[in-house]
């Protein structure tokens, strides 16, 4: 494994609920670092990027916080970038979860650069495609994918340097339970592949995963953007934006491993962690759990 680097970006410009901007020390408290070191990979922290405060204002054509979520993604793009030009492995600790348009157009402009195959698996309770025309809040970390898709203001579907940065073939999400009416449309049109909660409970983890990672090979780059409310919140309370019957944490565990089989993981978000909303910082410390186990961890040596 490549030298993991640290890169924390604290806002919460794009979300809904303040909190997400504590995120990434939230993860140093719970020793994101000590706990991959001790796991034989080489760590850096970088520290945090530093971009415009949060407004707190109201949408303007169906958008709220524009101009920051705009500097807020060309930091994120550029840091990520250097670090995969640099052969290190950029680890994304948000804030929230616009923050994946800057990290996801990185990885798109290296994998062009050196003609690898992008596969991103999104990891979230909510599709986040939605536009500002579609979007019942206006907030931008609802619009991730439909930004890398190519749909969104072009200061932010042009970060990778070409429209879209993602083809929608080459998304697949995992675990979405909550998708907005005109948002339904979209996924449609797009014709994403969402193996959403009814999905892995009629199939299981394991044929779900499968299926999701099907046709990985060794020029593959596989981007993973997990956010927080991925998992129950029964288990994860320190998200802003809970939804009921996400994956337990054995299901979670067999997914990072699963992932962590594949020998392709290139580069991570780890966004909407709020401890705000958390219980003594019990999610952050499940979510280096997690960490672990998408690096490698196994409770056996298998092959």
């Amino acid at each position: 494994m490549k030298t993991v680097m640290l890169i924390g970006a604290p806002t919460d410009v794009g979300a809904s609920t303040r909190g997400a901007s504590m995120g990434p020390e939230a993860m140093r408290v719970a020793d994101i670092a000590g706990a991959l070191l001790r796991n034989g990979l080489d760590v850096v922290d970088g520290g945090n990027l530093s971009g415009p405060a949060n407004p707190w204002h109201q949408p303007i054509d169906g958008m709220r916080h524009l101009d920051e979520v705009v500097a807020w993604n060309r930091g994120v793009f550029d840091a990520c970038y250097g670090c995969l030009q640099d052969g290190r492995f950029p680890l994304l600790l948000g804030g929230d979860h616009c923050l994946a348009i800057g990290s996801i157009s990185a990885a798109a402009r290296h994998c062009r650069d050196t003609g690898k195959k992008l596969l991103v698996l999104w990891l979230d309770a909510h599709a986040d495609a939605n536009t500002g025309s579609t979007s019942p809040t206006g907030n931008i970390h609802g619009m991730p994918v439909a930004c890398l898709c190519g749909d969104g203001p072009a200061p932010l579907i042009s970060l990778s340097g070409t429209v879209p940065a993602v083809k929608p073939e080459h998304i697949r999400q995992v675990g979405i339970r909550s998708v907005d009416a005109e948002e339904k449309r979209r996924l449609r049109d797009l014709n994403l592949a969402v193996f959403d909660m009814r999905y892995i409970d009629e199939n299981g983890m394991r044929h779900t995963m499968q299926n999701a990672l099907a046709g990985i090979d060794d020029n593959t780059h596989l981007h993973v953007s997990f956010d927080v409310d991925f998992l129950d919140c029964s288990i994860a309370p320190g998200v802003g934006t809970t939804v009921m019957g996400g994956p337990t944490y054995r299901e979670t565990q067999l997914c990072m491993e699963m992932i962590a089989d594949t020998g392709r993981l290139g580069s991570l978000d780890v966004l909407e962690l709020n401890p705000a909303c958390d219980v003594r910082n019990q999610t952050a410390r499940l979510m280096v759990d997690f960490l672990e186990s998408l690096f490698g961890k196994s409770t056996l040596i298998r092959q």
